[in-house]
C-alpha cells in the first residue's frame, strides 16, 4: 500500500495500541480517509478490545490487534514483521511509554530500569526495525511521541525526562538518516496532555487535550515537519528555558 492521491495513509500502525494519544492521531487520520489499522498492544491489556472498537467506529477499513511487549526487545522483529505482513505501513506511531512517581523512580532501581527500558530502549528497538522496513519500501512516516520534559531535564522528574531526551535525540537522528530513503520522521514534544497517563499529577499551564496533539501531529506530518510542540507556544517557553543558567533553573517552580 502507498499514500493515496491526496496524501492520506492507507495503513497506520500504532505501537502502544491503547495509547490515548496514539489512538487520537490514528482517528484524526481516519477522518480524512479510511485506512487499515494495526494496533500493537501489550498482551493482556484490558483496553485492547475497546481500542479496536474505537478505531472501527472512527472509520478504519480493518483493525488488526497484535501482541507487543516493549520490554521484550527480542520479540520486536517478529512484531514488526507481523505488522507489515499484510502490506506496507504508511504511518507508524510510536506512542508507548511509562511514568511513575518521580521521587520513587530515582530510589527504586528496578522501576528506573523498567521506565528506561520502555521509554528509551524499546523505542530505539522498534525505530531501527521500522527504519529497515520503511527504507525498503522507499516511503513512510514515523511519528514518535517525545516530551518537553526531555528538552531540558528537570530535577522534579529527571528519570522520566532523561528517557525522553534519549528518545528525542534518537528519532531526530533517525529522520536525518532516512531522509534519502524517502522516509520522514516527526518528533512530537507535548507538554502535559489530559489522559490517563497524567492523571496522577497536578494540571500544569498549557495543558492540552489529546485531540489537540492529534491535530498538530497530522498537520505537521503533512507539511513534512521534523519537530512540533504541543501546544505550539511551548516551543518559545523551551527556547528560553534551555538557556537559563543552572543556578537559576534549579530555583524555578517547575
Amino acid at each position: 500500500m502507498v499514500f493515496d492521491a491526496t496524501g492520506n495513509p492507507q495503513s497506520v500502525l500504532v505501537l502502544g495500541g491503547t495509547s490515548e494519544i496514539g489512538l487520537a492521531i490514528c482517528a484524526r487520520y481516519l477522518r480524512n480517509a479510511s485506512a487499515r489499522v494495526v494496533l500493537a498492544c501489550l498482551p493482556g491489556d484490558p483496553g485492547r478490545d475497546k481500542a479496536a472498537a474505537a478505531m472501527q467506529a472512527a472509520g478504519a477499513k480493518s483493525v488488526d490487534v497484535i501482541d507487543f511487549d516493549a520490554l521484550n526487545t527480542a520479540s520486536h522483529p517478529a512484531v514488526i514483521d507481523a505488522a507489515f505482513a499484510d502490506g506496507d505501513i504508511d504511518v507508524a506511531i510510536v506512542a508507548f511509554g511509562m511514568d511513575a512517581d518521580a521521587e520513587e523512580l530515582w530510589h527504586n532501581q528496578a522501576k528506573a530500569v523498567q521506565v528506561a527500558g520502555i521509554n528509551y530502549t524499546a523505542a530505539v528497538s522498534v525505530g531501527v526495525l521500522l527504519a529497515n522496513k520503511m527504507g525498503a519500501q522507499g516511503f513512510g512516516q514515523i511519528i514518535a511521541m517525545s516530551s518537553v520534559a526531555g528538552e531540558r531535564v528537570r530535577r522534579t522528574n529527571f528519570v522520566y525526562g532523561s528517557t525522553k531526551a534519549g528518545l528525542d535525540g534518537f528519532y531526530l537522528g533517525l529522520g536525518e538518516a532516512l531522509r534519502e530513503d524517502g522516509v520522514r520522521v516527526l518528533v512530537i514534544r507535548p507538554g502535559q496532555v489530559r489522559t490517563r497517563f497524567s492523571e496522577h499529577v497536578k494540571e500544569a499551564p498549557l495543558t492540552v487535550n489529546k485531540e489537540d496533539v492529534a491535530e498538530l501531529a497530522v498537520a505537521a506530518a503533512g507539511k513534512g515537519k521534523e519537530i512540533v510542540w504541543a501546544p505550539g507556544a511551548f516551543r518559545y517557553v523551551m527556547m528560553v528555558l534551555r538557556h537559563v543558567p543552572r543556578a537559576i533553573f534549579r530555583r524555578l517552580p517547575i
